[in-house]
Protein backbone atom coordinates (compact mmCIF):
# COMPACT_ATOMS: atom_id res chain seq x y z
CA UNK A 1 0.00 0.00 0.00
CA UNK A 2 1.31 3.43 -0.95
CA UNK A 3 1.43 5.97 1.83
CA UNK A 4 0.43 9.46 0.74
CA UNK A 5 0.17 12.80 2.45
CA UNK A 6 -1.61 16.04 1.71
CA UNK A 7 0.68 19.05 1.69
CA UNK A 8 -0.03 22.52 0.40
CA UNK A 9 1.94 23.30 -2.73
CA UNK A 10 2.27 26.89 -3.87
CA UNK A 11 3.22 27.40 -7.50
CA UNK A 12 3.54 30.57 -9.49
CA UNK A 13 0.46 31.00 -11.66
CA UNK A 14 2.47 30.79 -14.88
CA UNK A 15 4.07 27.54 -13.73
CA UNK A 16 0.74 26.08 -12.64
CA UNK A 17 -0.78 26.99 -16.01
CA UNK A 18 2.11 25.23 -17.75
CA UNK A 19 1.72 22.13 -15.55
CA UNK A 20 -2.03 22.03 -16.25
CA UNK A 21 -1.44 22.27 -20.00
CA UNK A 22 1.24 19.58 -20.06
CA UNK A 23 -0.76 17.24 -17.81
CA UNK A 24 -3.77 17.61 -20.09
CA UNK A 25 -1.66 16.97 -23.20
CA UNK A 26 -0.12 13.90 -21.55
CA UNK A 27 -3.51 12.60 -20.43
CA UNK A 28 -2.63 12.61 -16.76
CA UNK A 29 -3.54 14.52 -13.64
CA UNK A 30 -1.70 17.50 -12.23
CA UNK A 31 -0.94 15.45 -9.13
CA UNK A 32 0.55 12.57 -11.13
CA UNK A 33 2.57 14.97 -13.28
CA UNK A 34 4.04 16.66 -10.20
CA UNK A 35 4.78 13.27 -8.58
CA UNK A 36 6.67 12.11 -11.67
CA UNK A 37 8.52 15.42 -12.02
CA UNK A 38 9.66 15.34 -8.39
CA UNK A 39 10.71 11.68 -8.69
CA UNK A 40 12.74 12.46 -11.83
CA UNK A 41 14.47 15.40 -10.14
CA UNK A 42 15.27 13.34 -7.04
CA UNK A 43 16.70 10.56 -9.22
CA UNK A 44 18.83 13.05 -11.16
CA UNK A 45 20.24 14.55 -7.96
CA UNK A 46 21.01 11.12 -6.49
CA UNK A 47 22.70 10.07 -9.74
CA UNK A 48 24.79 13.24 -9.75
CA UNK A 49 25.84 12.61 -6.15
CA UNK A 50 26.73 8.99 -6.95
CA UNK A 51 28.97 9.94 -9.87
CA UNK A 52 30.60 12.73 -7.86
CA UNK A 53 31.42 10.26 -5.07
CA UNK A 54 32.54 7.61 -7.57
CA UNK A 55 34.84 10.08 -9.33
CA UNK A 56 36.58 10.80 -6.03
CA UNK A 57 37.56 7.12 -5.82
CA UNK A 58 38.90 6.99 -9.38
CA UNK A 59 42.49 5.91 -9.94
CA UNK A 60 43.57 8.15 -12.82
CA UNK A 61 47.00 6.54 -13.08
CA UNK A 62 45.34 3.15 -13.57
CA UNK A 63 43.01 4.66 -16.17
CA UNK A 64 45.97 6.06 -18.10
CA UNK A 65 47.71 2.68 -17.91
CA UNK A 66 44.68 0.82 -19.25
CA UNK A 67 43.98 3.33 -22.02
CA UNK A 68 47.64 3.33 -23.01
CA UNK A 69 47.75 -0.41 -23.69
CA UNK A 70 48.07 -1.50 -27.27
CA UNK A 71 45.93 -4.41 -28.26
CA UNK A 72 47.31 -7.41 -30.10
CA UNK A 73 44.13 -8.16 -32.04
CA UNK A 74 42.59 -6.21 -34.90
CA UNK A 75 39.34 -4.32 -34.23
CA UNK A 76 36.16 -6.32 -34.47
CA UNK A 77 34.03 -5.72 -37.56
CA UNK A 78 32.30 -2.36 -37.21
CA UNK A 79 34.80 -1.09 -34.59
CA UNK A 80 37.39 0.08 -37.09
CA UNK A 81 38.38 3.74 -37.04
CA UNK A 82 37.37 5.24 -40.39
CA UNK A 83 40.11 6.86 -42.44
CA UNK A 84 38.16 10.11 -42.35
CA UNK A 85 36.08 10.87 -39.29
CA UNK A 86 32.77 12.72 -39.71
CA UNK A 87 32.99 16.53 -39.59
CA UNK A 88 36.60 16.62 -40.75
Amino acid sequence: MTVTSNDALRLQKSLLDEVKQIATEEGTTINQFINVAVAEKAAALRTQAYFRERAQRADLAELDRILGRSGSEPPRPGDEVPERLPNQ
